[in-house]
C-alpha cells in the first residue's frame, strides 16, 4: 500500500479524474495500486517533486540509508536493478513497499547472446553490430529467443511484485539515445522503438504484468564528443506505449530545455528524472517544476554531493519524503 499522504492526494484525483480527463494508463488493465500510483504522479505535478535513491543489487539500502542519515528523512522513492534475481532484492523491495516507498526498478540487460554473469562493462556496454540488432528485434531468430530467454526471467520476478499487491514504475533499457549501452543509439521504428513494443506487448499481454509504471526514460541530449545523446522524439516509441517520461541528467547538466522538450513530446504526460548526479537545486526545480521524482544514483549522495547539497534539496518544501 501507499502511504496516507500518498492515498489521499490519489483518491482525490480519481474523483476529478471524470471533469479533468487525466490520462489513463497505456494499459487498460493496469491494477488499482498502478492507477492509484499514476494518479498521484498527476496529482503532484507542476507542484512537488518526490524524492527518490537508487542502490545497488549487493548494497540494497546503502545508499537510501545515506540520506537518512544526512537529512534524518526517507526518499520516497527506493530504486533498484533487476539484473539480480535474488529474494533478497524482493524482500527488501517488499519491505521498502510496506513501510510506505514507491518503488522503481530498472534493467540493465546484457547483451542477448551473452550470459548475465559476464557483468555491466564486458556486455551491458558496447554496441551491437546492425546484423546482430536485426536478429535481435527479429521473432524467430536465435538472438531474438535468447533476448526473450532474459526478459522472461525478469517477467518472472515482476510477477512477484504484481503478486504481492506492488505497482512498480518500470524502466527497462534507459539511457537509448545515447552511444554506450548496447541497445543505444538505435532511432527509428525498427530501432528501440521496436524492441520496446515488442516488451511492451509480452509482458502486457502474455505475462499480464498489470501492475507495471511504463516509464520510458532517455538520457538528456548532449553534443558531447564521443559521449553523444540524441534528440528524444528519434527513440520515443509513441504516447500509447509509455506512462512516464524520463530523463538522465548528469555532470550537473541541467538545461531548460531537458525539462521542456520532454514535457512537448509527452503532450501532458508526467515526467521524471529517472537519475540524477548532482542533485537538482531549489532554483533548478523553481526553473523546471513538471519533474515528478528524481532519483540520485547508487553512492552519488557522498561521491558527487556535499552534505550540504543534500540537505539543501530535501530540506525544500516542494520535495516530498517519506517521513
Amino acid at each position: 500500500m501507499l502511504n496516507k499522504q500518498f492515498f489521499f492526494a490519489g483518491l482525490l484525483l480519481i474523483l476529478m479524474s471524470a471533469c479533468n480527463n487525466n490520462p489513463q494508463p497505456v494499459n487498460p488493465n493496469t491494477t488499482p495500486e498502478a492507477k492509484e500510483l499514476l494518479t498521484y504522479l498527476y496529482s503532484i505535478s507542476g507542484e512537488k517533486i518526490l524524492s527518490g535513491q537508487h542502490n545497488y543489487g549487493h548494497e540494497l539500502t546503502n545508499s537510501t540509508d545515506s540520506i537518512i542519515a544526512i537529512t534524518g528523512k526517507t526518499p520516497s522513492v527506493w530504486g533498484t536493478d533487476i539484473s539480480n534475481l535474488s529474494d533478497e532484492l524482493f524482500a527488501e523491495a517488499e519491505r521498502q513497499y510496506q513501510n510506505g516507498s514507491i518503488i522503481t526498478l530498472m534493467y540493465h540487460q546484457v547483451k542477448p547472446f551473452h550470459h548475465d554473469s559476464m557483468g555491466f562493462s564486458r556486455s551491458v556496454q558496447g554496441m551491437v553490430t546492425d546484423e546482430e540488432w536485426e536478429q535481435i528485434v527479429t521473432p524467430g531468430t536465435a538472438y531474438h529467443n535468447m533476448w526473450l530467454e532474459k526478459i522472461d526471467q525478469r517477467a518472472a520476478m515482476l510477477k512477484r511484485f504484481k503478486e504481492a499487491g506492488i505497482p512498480v514504475l518500470w524502466r527497462p533499457y534507459h539511457e537509448m539515445n545515447g552511444m554506450w549501452f548496447w541497445y543505444g543509439n538505435r532511432p527509428g521504428e525498427n530501432g528501440i522503438q521496436k524492441l520496446w513494443k515488442i516488451m511492451y506487448d509480452r509482458y502486457v499481454n502474455l505475462h499480464q504484468l498489470n501492475n507495471l509504471i511504463w516509464v520510458w526514460n532517455a538520457n538528456a541530449p548532449r553534443d558531447w564528443k564521443d559521449d553523444e545523446a540524441y534528440a528524444y522524439e528519434l527513440f520515443y516509441p509513441g504516447n500509447e506505449y509509455v506512462d512516464v517520461l524520463a530523463a538522465d541528467i548528469y555532470k550537473n547538466d541541467y538545461k531548460q530545455s531537458h525539462h521542456d522538450q520532454l514535457v512537448e513530446l509527452g503532450k501532458g504526460k508526467v515526467i521524471a528524472l529517472g537519475e540524477v548526479g548532482v542533485l537538482p537545486t531549489p532554483e533548478i526545480l523553481s526553473q523546471q517544476p513538471k519533474w515528478t521524482w528524481f532519483m540520485c544514483w547508487a553512492r552519488f549522495p557522498w561521491t558527487h554531493n556535499t552534505r550540504e547539497q543534500v540537505q539543501n534539496i530535501y530540506n525544500d518544501p516542494r520535495v516530498l519524503t517519506r517521513q
